[in-house]
């Protein structure tokens, strides 16, 4: 074997090790990256030469989590690494979105990496070092690659900026991103923070930079190292320069006109569409199937330049828009009547009908992973039919994008929810995206809120999402920055930066940057052009409604929250778990319990007054402790010779003895009371071992001494 290892510090004494040529040597590149215990293993294949008319990239990233990293064993049926968790597909994405820009655009070869956690320290996140060790995997292979990239957590903790915090740090993070880039520019940023101001952000991007810098050398250090610094020769794409001139001289002033029409979506789709079906109709007949393939390509540019000038040197947007201007917003609240909480939200052309439905304790999310595993009290799901751009795409569940835009609303609108007590509800958002032309998961977020505030939870501000986009010429050095961009401004432009916060500040963000020379001073007027639509879309959500309703829907659930001494909760609970369930089915309210500390945690939830009255009043009844000198109706559970037992409270027996039931004496208990009796009864006493004295007779009249006989 011929291992090869490099190690950096990340400025604090923490080393990172990337280590080549033990593992997985077939693959095109493989490294081990390790730091402390945690070991994440990289491997990289790409086919050589590429399917017969393939145009893009075929790339594919999978982060896998094994559970015996962690000494866990997988739960579920199988009892083995099935499909990728949410949170796995999350950091899929983010590795992707990383990598995917820094290939040829000339490179279509099928790519595979994948990236498994193979050993696991709980207190570092393994996250953070998954784009490390992918572009290390790609550096170490003949693969055609720009990079070398590299992935870093950015975190202020305690007022303090910190790379790849430990887990247990994250809990005091005011501001946490991930950031992905070379060593000249960022190319991804996703994160969330508790709304900070646009210099801070872009000190910790800054900050984030530097640590990439340093981990881009050790990769080139890496590359020589191994030999690689010769990658692969490859063709993928035909070209004809004649058919290029031809295509572009005869449609590129025919899109221009359209783009500068100021069309909307459906329109300037069948126009363009009219532009090439009319070009290829002029080709003679017996024209190569490859031929017309090429001049498609070639049509795609001839829309991309267009559309770009028209923006760069006439200010011209495809729907007439001026730069900063928001398409037209129109909102309405309470549109489902069955639901606990509902909006629809409609920007432009694209719309989301949202719902918001309160669930109890019992309706948490379990999360069994290998890294991260507990509960989830507030999920955020985002739905993309194919309606909703016009296509015909049967519903196969939801895919990386669903997840992906899910989280980024789900992140943002976490932020400003109620917390603890102020919470007591499992909370489930679904977004239904109804049509779709632009920054649909930035609706999710405004009709998320719209929803939460007609539902009743008193959120902290309101929050709204804004998608900005970037047109830039790096011949000329023009460029253009816009606010709420359109599906296609999206597609052809150099960046698509999503922002979201409040009045007072940023709470979440995602970027992808798609060319490479990005200033910070070009981000920095980004950032604040995004802060100028975001309070305008704020505004016009508070017409709608501008805040929280004072109370639930009236068929919303309620739930109340006790806190009972610890020692209560087994009383509570009953014997496995009967007097818990008598109480649900007797009452039809649904009781959870939790130790916290020293007490025990009640959560009664039921969706009407009376339910929760009763089973408040059962558990109190439980949970009271006995007062000396205090009376109670009891009831007679059993019948003995010195006397009766007498149940006070539930679960809470006294002894009534033979001589505290009457103030005459009696000889026996034979008549006197049976099994069932209910009767008023006073605490006397109650001793070291708990047990309590009853009496009934100080609670009846005392008989009067009978006069003394007269001489």
């Amino acid at each position: 074997m011929n291992v090869i290892k490099k190690s950096f510090d990340l400025g604090d004494g923490r080393i990172v090790e990337i280590e080549t040529g033990k593992l997985a040597k077939q693959a095109d590149g493989s490294v081990v990256v390790k730091m402390g215990n945690t070991m994440l293993l990289a491997t990289v294949v790409s086919t050589v030469g590429a399917k017969p008319g393939t145009d893009f990239l075929p790339l594919s990233v999978d982060y896998q989590e094994k559970y015996a990293a962690t000494g866990r064993i997988p739960g579920g049926f199988l009892r083995r690494e099935a499909r990728l968790s949410d949170y796995e597909v999350l950091i899929s994405r983010l590795v992707d979105r990383a990598l995917r820009p820094m290939f040829p655009s000339d490179y279509h070869s099928d790519t595979q990496v994948m990236i498994s956690l193979i050993s696991a320290d709980k207190d570092i996140m393994p996250d953070c070092l998954a784009g490390l060790a992918a572009s290390a995997a790609l550096s170490v292979s003949d693969i055609p690659f720009n990079g070398p990239i590299s992935e870093v957590r950015v975190a202020k903790i305690d007022g303090k900026l910190v790379i790849n915090p430990l887990a247990s740090e994250l809990e005091r993070a005011t501001l946490e991103f991930m950031v992905a880039g070379s060593a000249n520019d960022i190319g991804m940023v996703e994160g969330e923070c508790d709304e900070i101001q646009e210099d801070e952000m872009v000190e910790a991007l800054k900050f984030a930079h530097a640590a990439i810098k340093v981990q881009c050398a050790i990769q080139v250090e890496l590359t020589e190292a191994t030999g690689k610094t010769v990658k692969r020769e490859y063709n993928h794409e035909d070209h004809d320069a004649d058919l290029r001139a031809k295509v572009f001289a005869d449609t590129y002033d025919k899109v221009y006109a359209v783009a500068k029409s100021g069309s909307n979506k459906d329109e300037r789709k069948v126009a363009f569409t009219a532009i090439i079906n009319k070009f290829f109709e002029a080709m003679p007949e017996d024209t190569a199937d490859l031929t017309k393939a090429m001049a498609k390509h070639y049509y795609h540019d001839v829309q991309y330049d267009a559309i770009r000038n028209l923006l760069l040197d006439e200010g011209i947007r495809l729907d007439g828009r001026k730069t900063t201007e928001i398409r037209k917003i129109w909102s309405e609240v309470g549109y489902l009547p069955a639901a606990h909480g509902s909006a629809v939200f409609t920007r432009g052309e694209t719309q989301s009908l949202t719902s918001v439905t309160l669930g109890s304790k019992d309706d948490e999310q379990m999360i069994d992973g290998a890294f991260f595993n507990g509960y989830n009290k507030f999920l955020l799901h985002y739905n993309f039919p194919g309606f909703s751009t016009g296509e015909v795409r049967p519903n196969r569940g939801a895919g990386r994008r669903e997840i992906g835009h899910g989280a980024l609303a789900q992140r943002s609108l976490k932020k400003v929810l109620p917390e603890g007590a102020e919470n007591p509800y499992t909370i489930r958002i679904v977004s239904d995206i109804l049509e779709s032309n632009g920054s649909s998961s930035m609706a999710t977020v405004c009709a998320g809120t719209l929803a939460l505030m007609d539902a009743g939870i008193k959120i902290k501000s309101p929050v709204s999402g804004i998608a900005m986009g970037l047109i830039t010429d790096e011949k000329t050095g023009k460029y253009a920055i816009l606010s709420d961009i359109l599906g296609d401004e999206d597609h052809l432009g150099d960046m698509d930066f999503k922002v979201t916060g409040t009045k007072n500040g940023i709470v979440a963000c995602q970027m992808d940057l798609k060319i490479n020379g990005l200033s910070y001073d070009v981000l920095t007027k980004a950032l604040l052009q995004a802060k100028e639509g975001r309070l305008h879309i704020l505004g016009e959500m508070a017409k709608t409604i501008a805040a929280p309703n004072e109370d639930l829907k009236p068929h919303a659930p309620r739930i109340v929250s006790l806190s009972i001494d610890k020692e209560f909760i087994g009383a509570v609970i009953g014997p496995g778990g009967k007097i818990i369930q008598e109480m649900q089915r007797e009452t039809g309210a649904s009781i959870s319990i939790e130790e916290v500390g020293n007490k025990g945690i009640v959560e009664i939830f039921a969706d009407n007054k009376a339910a929760i009255d009763a089973a408040v009043a059962r558990i109190n009844a439980i949970a009271a402790k006995p007062e000396i000198g205090a009376t109670y109706q009891g009831k007679v559970k059993s019948i003995m010779p010195f006397g009766a037992f007498v149940e006070i409270m539930p679960g809470k027996d006294g002894l009534l003895h033979i001589s505290e039931i009457s103030w005459e004496r009696l000889e026996t208990m034979d008549g006197v009371l049976k099994e069932g009796d209910k009767i008023e009864v006073k605490l006397l006493d109650v001793d070291k071992q708990g047990k309590m004295k009853l009496s009934r007779k100080v609670l009846l009249p005392r008989p009067e001494k009978p006069a003394a006989s007269q001489a």
